[in-house]
């Protein structure tokens, strides 16, 4: 009778010991599916200015291709750059369950280019946006700093979460194309602003940098010895990257070299699960002559 108890109890152990496993993997997909439920599309996009000398490439030819593609992919957060008013226009007709902030950089109003954020009203509740200008003097509409050729700015906005009532900041930019000194002092100008404004909440910044990632900008933006420092989502995916690595195709078959200018850099403890460079083409049409970066994201 001894050995049938313990043959017995023996059994007994394994299939409870099945049965627990199984459980823990049935948890552990549950949660998984959550913390995929509670996530977001975050997205970075250069729409490229309109403008006549574009011909073919122009924005009317263009500007339904743009907002199919923003629709497709259902980013909660988009960070556009180069917009112009008329541009910022066609998009909110085209984007309805979309509001936007930010203002013009040359008067913070309907002035010059947007560096402004759509953001998803069904997801997101807006609680705070500003603009300030990447110069000496922040506050000042218009105002130009260091050697840049070209006014430019930072639009943010501290969201929270209708579903996971998080709450977080966006921030998006775009740095001066051809001044270096503007580009690294506004690099040190954005750490600065981004931990002062949002101090320990998570964030995520988006922009066109202007700048490769050996570049002076970007090793600013990410140096490990900088407790300001911002990092780079493809660099902490879960995934690996999907798509070409550099973000400007010049509107080309293909991305002018295998370097970005366009990034989304997180602050704070932000999971990223995916990366991705959109370079989709609708008939040989580009929606841009840069190509959309695009992070799947959970907040902390």
């Amino acid at each position: 009778m001894g050995y049938v108890y313990i043959y017995r109890l023996t059994i007994l152990i394994v299939i409870m010991r099945k049965v627990l496993s199984a459980l823990a993997l049935v948890l552990a997909t549950t949660l998984g599916l959550q913390a995929q439920d509670n996530s977001m599309q975050v997205m970075t996009f250069n729409i490229r200015l309109n403008t006549s000398h574009d011909s073919s490439n122009a924005w009317p030819n263009r500007k339904d291709i743009l907002a199919s593609q923003v629709l497709y992919h259902q980013p909660a957060l988009l960070g556009v750059q180069e917009a112009l008013w008329d541009q910022m226009q066609d998009l909110t007709a085209r984007l309805p369950q979309y509001k936007y902030i930010g203002g013009g950089r040359d008067d913070g109003k309907t002035k010059g280019e947007f560096s402004a954020i759509f953001y998803d009203t069904t997801r997101l509740q807006l609680l705070e946006s500003h603009t300030f200008w990447l110069s000496e003097t922040p506050d000042v509409p218009g105002s130009k700093g260091w050697d840049a050729q070209i006014t430019r700015i930072v639009t943010y906005g501290k969201f929270k979460d209708r579903k996971t009532k998080k709450i977080f900041y966006h921030f998006n930019t775009h740095f001066d194309h051809i001044g270096a000194i503007a580009r690294r002092e506004s690099a040190k100008f954005l750490l600065t602003q981004v931990n002062k404004i949002a101090g320990k909440t998570p964030a995520v910044i988006t922009g066109d940098f202007n700048s490769e990632p050996q570049d002076e900008p970007i090793r600013v933006i990410t140096d490990e010895n900088n407790p300001l420092r911002l990092t780079d989502a493809k660099a902490i995916s879960q995934t690996p990257h999907y798509g070409p690595t550099g973000t400007f195709n010049g509107w080309k078959n293909k991305e002018r070299n295998n370097n970005p200018i366009d990034y989304i850099f997180v602050h704070g403890k932000v999971k990223v699960l995916q990366h991705a460079t959109i370079s989709q083409t609708w008939g040989g049409r580009f929606a841009s002559d840069h190509f959309a970066v695009i992070a799947k994201v959970i907040m902390p």
